[in-house]
């Protein structure tokens, strides 16, 4: 690694992480991106992931491959363990790296809340790997229903999802599409009228950020679609076979997928008074870390204050690509004496679907639902997708599930354990 550059260490490879680092790619920087997985995860689609519609390659891209021709851009495979803003290093399991620019991008994860049962059994959808788990949770469920006796069939036909915003209310239309056009022709002998999908939403409304308009015509979609929306609703506690909510009410069910609220994946080493609700990073208007001159916090993990945005800019992949694509341009700035340029946040929008030809959008001046935003949702997520060949593997998937309601990617896959291959010798 050349000594006469200035060194940045990018910590994690989501939207933010990796949208800085192809933007400054051709710059006199040298560069080290460091993320525990060697992919970058599309999030937006995992639920897609968790349901069997798409392959989890699809919405995976190897990160080594972004910068195949980039000679300044180094990756490392890692966990950081901590970062020491005085000496300026990040500890990690791989060794220490030190920095003359550090960018904090290491986004949320998911929070419980403090409740323990509730972490240690219910199903998230973070990362790559847990929609995988969640996919052999729901496809084994369905394999266990057909040999279980009437006492335990509810706890196996019922799924529950926990939160109603875009996640809960897409994964929630994905598992009712699921029963009604997919599972029937897998499962002939099986009555899925008894597979109830329960959404439940604290809240008086599902995607509560949203629009009027859209709130209502989201849980008009789902119900419509026979899932059980209750809103209002706070789940008490769950022991991995009954959901008891706080009002008195239980489900049974050996499914609870947890999408109610997330936290910020702060590394070790930044200070407690930095940081904000939900475990964001406190920045100013230029992404920095308040008090610091060469630390920098984009993407969900970050928390800027302004008078647009006063209780922060939402946890979305728009912001999160925004923010980078500031920062790169001050990166360039600061190779040049030039000052740093505000981070200026237009939204342009939000949005979500609920299932073919059902999605709801928000945008700036107008709100609009069904064919349409469907179509919008559809475009704009393909659009966010790294690689031009998994773009086109999901609009492939996408047609084929368009006009035949089925897909072939229902494998339960599940990890083997090695086996010893040594023989007893024999005298």
């Amino acid at each position: 690694m050349s000594t006469n550059k200035k060194h940045i260490v990018i910590l994690g490879a989501g939207f933010a992480g990796l949208q800085l680092a192809r933007r400054i790619s051709e710059s006199d920087y040298e560069i080290t991106l460091i993320d525990q997985y060697n992919f970058h995860q599309f999030q937006p689609l995992m639920y897609q992931v968790a349901t069997a519609r798409l392959e989890p390659s699809s919405i995976s891209f190897p990160l080594r491959k972004v910068f195949q021709k980039k000679k300044n851009v180094h990756v490392r495979l890692t966990s950081v363990k901590e970062v020491n803003t005085n000496t300026q290093q990040v500890m990690t399991s791989a060794g220490i790296f030190t920095y003359d620019y550090l960018v904090i991008a290491t986004g949320c994860t998911t929070n419980y809340f403090g409740n323990q049962d509730m972490e240690r059994f219910a199903f998230p959808m973070k990362s790559t790997m847990e929609s995988i788990v969640l996919r052999n949770r729901i496809l084994l469920n369905f394999e266990e229903a057909l040999s279980a006796d009437a006492d335990t069939l509810p706890a196996i036909m019922n799924i529950v999802v926990v939160g109603g915003g875009p996640t809960g209310v897409e994964l929630s239309g994905s598992l009712a599409e699921l029963k009604t056009h997919v599972l029937p022709k897998d499962y002939p002998d099986m009555d899925f009228s008894k597979l109830n999908v329960y959404l439940l939403e604290a809240g008086p409304a599902t995607l509560g950020v949203m629009s009027k308009a859209s709130q209502q015509k989201s849980q008009q979609y789902l119900e419509q679609m026979g899932v059980y929306v209750w809103t209002g609703s706070q789940v008490k506690t769950y022991d991995g076979k009954t959901v008891i909510l706080a009002d008195g009410r239980t489900i049974p069910t050996h499914t609870l997928i947890w999408s109610a609220g997330v936290t910020g994946n702060v590394p070790a080493g930044i200070s407690q008074e930095k940081l904000v609700r939900g475990n964001r990073i406190k920045v100013d208007s230029c992404n920095r870390l308040e008090g610091s001159d060469n630390v920098y916090v984009i993407g969900d993990i970050s928390y800027m204050e302004n008078k647009d945005f006063p209780k922060g800019h939402p946890q979305l992949a728009n912001v999160a690509i925004a923010q980078a694509k500031n920062l790169a341009q001050n990166f360039r700035n600061l190779l040049h004496g030039k000052p740093l340029r505000v981070f200026d946040y237009r939204n342009p929008g939000t949005m979500a679907t609920v299932g073919k030809r059902k999605a709801v959008v928000d945008l700036p001046f107008i709100s609009f639902q069904g064919r349409l935003a469907w179509y919008v949702w559809m475009f704009l997520h393909l659009m966010l997708i790294v690689s031009v060949k998994n773009r086109l593997f999901i609009f492939i998937n996408w047609t084929i599930s368009y006009f035949t309601n089925d897909t072939t990617l229902r494998l339960i896959l599940m990890p083997a354990a090695k086996q010893s291959t040594s023989k007893e010798k024999t005298p």
